[in-house]
């Protein structure tokens, strides 16, 4: 009997291995899986839009953690609750400034101090030079000057540079036909343009608005699992397509995403890229070109890392020409930089700083506030 069974079991093996076998010598080749197609990876609870996987093995639910949705303070009031840190970081700056300028009287070599002051500052030779001869026309016509005075005098000054009037609110907001508002987050490598996106999530989901994260950085493994975690802690769905894949097209699938699922913002994350690599940069402008198939881009956010300085500039002004910039997110600036970069990026490209970021934890993004900023450096 057992014989029996056997030869039953080798006779059916070898009946599908000859079918296999014929199939290939018909056809000539092996068949191949279709390609999958951009996943919706949504919080616990809401579904997916992936087959159901086979039965696992049986966990007890109390060991199975439920990632828990936060809720994010609104955006108001942000850079105020971050003032600290600014302070701690650029008031050198600033007390240097102030020390130099209560001085009984200034000579040339004073004012060429306060000028290299500002100029070390990342401020720019221009700026400096423009806020220098002010403050020693107003030091002039006012004589003496009490220490509120002068820092009265180098708030105006400092303010002035910065544009307080530059529009600095980001479009949001559905547009009057329903479409979300669409944001693309740019930069090069290493700038944090991930992590700012999933930071900017929070901020948004706390001012009470529904999200949906595109990850068309499909070159880097880890950035479409980064940005699912960010969007998993806020109940933000992301759309993301295979390792590898075309970005222009999960950025056109996160989009209609949006709009199907009545998003108020969707936030495309985009792969870093260097500015002297020109195909990349091109790819740059077929994502843009192919989301605007569907809706216009509202806010296209370089993200800069403020620590490089001056050095920055040229990567700035080389994404500018292939993207229409309407915005900066100025990351790492409670480290090492020097806060003068905000007056110089904005003067190099003509945009405003929007966003700031304060620190590594997930609310140390801030829309940017420049008179919070300049008082944290005079305080």
């Amino acid at each position: 009997m057992e014989y029996l069974i056997l030869g039953i079991v080798l006779l059916v093996l070898s009946v599908v291995g000859g079918s296999v076998m014929f199939l290939r010598s018909r056809t000539g080749r092996t068949l191949e899986a279709p390609p999958r197609p951009p996943v919706i990876t949504r919080p616990s609870g809401t579904g997916t839009d992936e087959a159901p996987s086979a039965p696992a093995e049986h966990v007890p639910a109390d060991v199975i953690p439920v990632p828990e949705i936060e809720v994010p303070p609104p955006s108001a009031g942000r850079l105020q609750r971050l003032r600290a840190r600014l302070a701690r970081s650029q008031g050198a700056l600033g007390q240097g400034l102030l020390a130099i300028l209560s001085r009984d009287s200034l000579t040339d070599d004073d004012w060429d101090e306060i000028e290299d002051t500002l100029i070390t500052a990342d401020v720019g030779v221009t700026p400096a030079r423009m806020i220098v001869d002010e403050l020693r026309t107003q030091q002039k016509v006012l004589g003496k000057l009490s220490p509120e005075q002068v820092k009265t005098m180098l708030r105006e000054q400092l303010l002035a540079q910065i544009g307080p009037d530059l529009p600095r609110g980001l479009h949001v907001q559905r547009k009057a036909g329903g479409a979300p508002a669409v944001i693309m987050v740019v930069g090069v490598n290493g700038t944090g343009k991930t992590t700012t996106t999933g930071k900017l999530a929070r901020v948004l989901v706390g001012d009470g608005l529904k999200v949906v994260l595109g990850a068309a950085d499909t070159f880097r493994a880890a950035a479409a699992e980064q940005l699912a975690t960010w969007g998993e802690r806020v109940g933000a769905e992301v759309v993301r397509g295979p390792e590898g894949s075309d970005p222009a097209s999960v950025a056109f699938e996160a989009v209609k995403h949006g709009i199907a699922a009545d998003a108020d913002t969707v936030i495309i994350d985009t792969a870093g890229r260097l500015h002297t690599k020109t195909g990349l940069m091109d790819e740059l402008g077929k994502v843009k070109r192919v989301i605007e198939k569907q809706a216009a881009v509202d806010e296209v956010i370089l993200v800069l890392d403020a620590t490089t300085g001056q050095n920055g500039m040229t990567q700035a002004r080389v994404f500018a020409e292939v993207v229409n910039i309407t915005g900066i997110a100025l990351t790492k600036l409670d480290g090492t930089a020097k806060g003068g970069i905000v007056i110089a990026v904005q003067r190099e490209l003509g945009v405003p700083v929007k966003l700031v970021g304060l620190g590594e934890g997930p609310d140390d993004l801030a829309p940017f506030d420049p008179e919070a900023f300049v008082d944290a450096i005079l305080d």
